[in-house]
């Protein structure tokens, strides 16, 4: 955690490289599992899952959350 934000765990962390490093990690199979959304489940790219991220607050906070557990 970084600790000049201790209360914000993304503080200076891009939905971007979330992504990448939850692709890396898991997938996009278990993404698609874990978040089902269309940009995980059909022809997954990062392009496609930051335009939909960045305009559904409700899925965004899903994958940071899980990505935030990851890190814990």
């Amino acid at each position: 955690m970084n600790m000049s934000h201790p209360r914000d765990p993304l503080h200076g962390i891009t939905l971007e490289t979330i992504i990448k490093e939850l692709v890396e990690r898991y997938g996009w199979g278990e993404m698609g599992r874990r978040v089902p959304i269309r940009c995980f489940l059909h022809n997954p790219s990062v392009k496609s899952s930051l335009t939909f991220l960045r305009k559904t607050p409700w899925a965004r906070e899903r994958v940071e959350g899980w990505y935030i557990a990851y890190k814990e």
